[in-house]
């Protein structure tokens, strides 16, 4: 059975955007996850800290579906 495509809407906030994009839509094979896109866009998986799915928190190992958002955060400082 062939896999069909999928977009999913990329959202990529603070240091994260750097040579990057900040919103795309990217096309990807249904069954992908959070962390096989991290490694798509190149993304070191250590740079990535927060991640958010339709604007629901998110493991790396969660399958997207068509029409998802997926939003990727660095590490957060304050103080």
């Amino acid at each position: 059975m062939s896999k069909k495509n999928i977009t999913i809407t990329v959202k990529l906030f603070a240091t994260l955007r750097r040579g990057r994009f900040e919103n795309d839509a990217k096309k990807f094979q249904s069954g992908t996850t959070v962390r096989e896109v991290i490694e798509k866009l190149r993304i070191p998986e250590e740079k990535v800290s927060i991640i958010f799915v339709n604007g629901r928190h998110a493991g790396r190992d969660q399958e997207l579906a068509d029409g998802d958002t997926l939003a990727l955060f660095p590490p957060v400082g304050g103080g």
